[in-house]
């Protein structure tokens, strides 16, 4: 017998065997012992404490009587069934089902199963219990497996959920639910979208005034002091926390009546436009309708404003004002109202002095500010001529090639990202012995200078830190500012950015210049199926260059000459890059003068006195 017929012999023989095994043995050999068979829902008798839950989604009085239906009828529907014991009724009036997030009574119902207090839950339906699919099937799965465990009952899709055949008709009726939900918060934001392209806004009560019958604001006299003050108290230099001391101990009261004052209590009253006679609707917004989280709209969502709704409190040139300073505080610069400082003459006419805790100003402001110190048909351009003096060599067709495209130990560079900055060692090299730097940005020109300053000026940036016996850059903070800088140059956010610069010096004088078109890319990628944790210490980082540097490997001669003919160091008058520049004025406002604020607050202050005194 060859091995193969043997191996096919040695097949045929354990098939045979497992035929025989499996053909049992004789049923009237085998005893069952049957399973305790689940009771009917219906017919189950057996002691159980039940739990009703009943919810409306708004707590407008019209939904009062189905509220109370739902309690009164499964009060009765408990009562009448052998066995059973109302436990509780679990109510949430006035919450959306999409989000457990504020539903006290149902997280308080599903605590109450966690420590043995209920054995059963009864609702209407599934859209009462959850709106969410992921809540609804964890909730009752997480229910069942419970010892013992405990079922849902729905009455209205007659789905109980300890039945093992009733997931998948859960599962696509509280889809279906989810789904309703979408469509009535979709069909809430195109009324809302309807009402606020017609100019009809909501407006919630806000100290300082009441609402007619027509829903119009109108100043409400007392409650105007209150505002009146804490905006001059504000311009004239006190702090939220200074101003909200100032106004608990006066005892004024708030919107809703507390007299107990806090600094964002006071923030909020700064910062709403009302308070100067405008609306702006539609400031939040939110993204997902199942958690109803709304967040700031940054451009989201469509924003409409109304200039002189209503009549002002406080006028719009304060309120702007107050609205610079809260910017510029957030960044620890308080106290100073921002002002753009424009270089007007010399080699850096055009660049504009950067402060780098100066959020008030866009990147419009920053346009505008280099434009307005040439006349008005001047034009900035990059043409050229190509001047070769007698007996000069011609570099037509040679190129300056890239500093990027070398490795060079002490390059002079700057990088960037949406909230730091840092210069290379090679910078501080280039201009030594300097501790604080200005910078300078010419925003249609895409050119940026860094120029030598004193810690006395308020735009200067300490750029280094003294280790050992050498100073050695640091990364500065710059989120005040910096999202500017990038739209300017329509940069990524994501990214980072480093841009190769170079020294340009006379007898007396030198800067730093970096053109900023010349950017090196560096994006983060994450590496794949990495989490949050890891994902930074996994990543990898692409470098990338741009697009016009591709088929070269550097500036034409001339072109790159040229840079200094666009900053006419050709010319031999003082280039005067020390210049403090001229103030820009990015809109002419007539701020209430601090002598005037002074004797304000001490009016309003006397007045709110003697009035309680009149009180008393």
């Amino acid at each position: 017998m060859t091995g193969s017929e043997e191996r096919n012999t040695t097949q045929a023989e354990q098939k045979a065997k497992i035929r025989e095994r499996y053909k049992g043995i004789d049923p009237n050999e085998l005893d069952v012992i049957p399973a305790i068979q689940p009771a009917d829902f219906y017919n189950d008798k057996s002691n159980k404490r039940v739990a009703v839950y009943a919810r409306v989604s708004t707590d407008d009085p019209t939904q009062t009587s189905s509220y109370e239906l739902q309690k009164n009828h499964y009060t009765d529907v408990v009562s009448r069934h052998e066995g059973w014991e109302l436990s509780q009724i679990y109510a949430d009036e006035g919450i959306s089902g999409t989000s457990l997030q504020h539903r006290d009574s149902f997280k308080k119902m599903i605590q109450d199963c966690k420590t043995g207090k209920i054995d059963m839950i009864i609702t209407k339906s599934v859209s009462r219990f959850a709106r969410n699919v992921v809540d609804c099937i964890k909730l009752v799965r997480e229910l069942a497996k419970m010892q013992p465990p405990i079922g849902v009952f729905f009455e209205t899709e007659n789905i109980y959920t300890l039945n093992p055949n009733s997931e998948m008709s859960l599962s696509f009726i509280s889809t279906l639910a989810q789904e309703e939900s979408h469509n009535k918060s979709e069909i809430m934001n195109a009324s809302i979208e309807m009402r606020f392209r017609r100019g009809i806004f909501l407006t919630p009560p806000l100290l300082g005034y009441d609402q007619d019958e027509n829903g119009d604001l109108i100043i409400n006299q007392d409650e105007a002091k209150t505002v009146r003050l804490i905006f001059f108290m504000y311009l004239y230099g006190y702090t939220c926390v200074q101003i909200a001391e100032t106004l608990t101990r006066l005892g004024r009261k708030t919107k809703k009546g507390n007299v107990t004052w806090s600094p964002s209590a006071i923030l909020q009253q700064l910062e709403n436009e009302r308070h100067c006679g405008d609306v702006l609707a539609r400031k939040t917004w939110t993204p997902d309708y199942l958690d109803h989280k709304s967040k700031k709209n940054k451009h989201d969502r469509n924003q409409y404003q109304i200039r002189n709704h209503h009549e002002a409190i406080v006028s719009r040139d304060d309120f702007i004002a107050v609205q610079r300073l809260i910017s510029n505080a957030k960044y620890g610069c308080s106290k100073i109202l921002p002002q753009l400082k424009v270089i007007n003459e010399g080699v850096l006419k055009g660049f504009v002095i950067i402060n780098q805790k100066w959020a008030a100003f866009t990147a419009d402001d920053y346009i505008n500010a280099s434009s307005s110190v040439y006349e008005k048909d001047h034009r900035l351009s990059d043409s050229y001529q190509i001047d070769v003096n007698a007996g000069d060599f011609d570099f037509r067709g040679f190129q300056i090639a890239r500093a990027e495209l070398f490795n060079i130990r002490e390059k002079t560079a700057i990088s960037f990202t949406i909230s730091t900055f840092k210069f290379s060692a090679g910078c501080l090299k280039k201009l030594p012995n300097v501790l604080y730097i200005e910078m300078l940005i010419h925003p249609k020109l895409k050119l940026l200078v860094i120029r030598p300053s004193t810690k006395n000026s308020k735009n200067a940036i300490n750029w280094c830190v003294l280790k050992e016996t050498e100073h050695q850059p640091k990364s500065i903070g710059g989120k005040a500012f910096l999202s500017r800088i990038f739209e300017l140059f329509d940069w990524d956010a994501t990214c980072k950015y480093s841009i190769r610069g170079e020294r340009i010096a006379n007898e007396t004088e030198a800067f730093l210049f970096f053109k900023m078109t010349d950017t090196e890319v560096i994006y983060r990628e994450k590496a794949p199926n990495s989490d949050e944790t890891t994902s930074l210490l996994k990543s990898n980082s692409i470098h990338a260059f741009p697009i016009h540097w591709t088929g070269c490997f550097g500036e034409e001669y001339y072109r790159n000459a040229q840079i200094k003919e666009l900053l006419d160091f050709k010319n031999n008058k003082a280039w005067n890059t020390a210049s403090e520049g001229i103030t820009y004025v990015t809109e002419e406002l007539e701020v209430t003068k601090p002598d005037i604020l002074k004797s304000e607050i001490g009016s309003i202050i006397d007045n709110i006195k003697k009035a309680d005194d009149m009180h008393e």
